[in-house]
């Protein structure tokens, strides 16, 4: 009869206990859960028209003493590989109504355009501005949160619009086909930053047109140029 080597170790089942990492997963979700700052929705607020009545001689009125129209062009250049391109962008503007008489057309440059622009906005609009700095410190000190603030620029934005009697910026932006895709959404940008309520993009009138024409010496650019 053998003898038992008693050297050998004995064999012992590896079995390793994971119930408490169940606890441990747990925690580390709801860690995250609550440290991690959830993504915001970017959407852009639309102005809707007022149901009131408005005359057509009353809405002739608004759109003459406030109307802002500016036309983004830009030099058409070709790169290395001959492909057009634009740049240097340049803005067209006039304020009320086109003025055949005189043809005046006003031009500032893209590299200008951010102060030059703002600023008009902004004087303009300095009533809407006025309520909505007076928001913001009220956020900054901590007696609204971002939600109240949002709903109070809102509800500001909308009772201008609806109020015929206020006198806001009301902006048509025209570009040309030379404008950039760029230049477009700067000066969108400048909506957004001087809280302008009511503004659209649109194609040149026909007087449009003959101002950008007298003013640059050619016609405008067709987009299947």
């Amino acid at each position: 009869m053998a003898k038992k080597d008693k050297s050998r170790q004995k064999k012992f089942d590896t079995r390793i206990d994971f119930t408490p990492m169940v606890d441990m997963n747990m925690l580390l979700i709801t860690f995250f859960m609550l440290c991690t700052t959830m993504l915001k929705s970017q959407t852009l607020d639309l102005i809707l028209p007022t149901n009131d009545d408005v005359n057509k001689e009353d809405e002739t009125m608004i759109k003459q003493s406030d109307a802002i129209t500016f036309i983004i062009d830009g030099q058409v250049a070709k790169d290395n590989l001959g492909n057009e391109e634009s740049k240097d962008g340049i803005i067209y503007y006039y304020t009320a109504q086109p003025d055949l008489e005189n043809y005046t057309l006003d031009e500032i440059k893209f590299g200008d355009s951010k102060e030059a622009i703002r600023g008009m906005l902004q004087d303009r609009n300095k009533e809407l501005l006025k309520q909505v700095n007076q928001f913001k410190k009220e956020w900054k000190e901590g007696r609204i949160n971002d939600s109240i603030y949002n709903e109070k620029v809102k509800a500001a934005r909308k009772a201008q619009a609806d109020d015929i009697n206020a006198h806001r910026p009301i902006v048509s932006i025209k570009p040309t086909a030379n404008a950039s895709y760029a230049d477009v959404v700067r000066l969108l940008d400048e909506m957004q930053i001087s809280q302008i309520a009511t503004f659209q993009i649109e194609t040149l009138s026909k007087e449009d047109s003959t101002l950008y024409e007298h003013k640059v010496g050619y016609p405008v650019p067709s987009a299947s140029k």
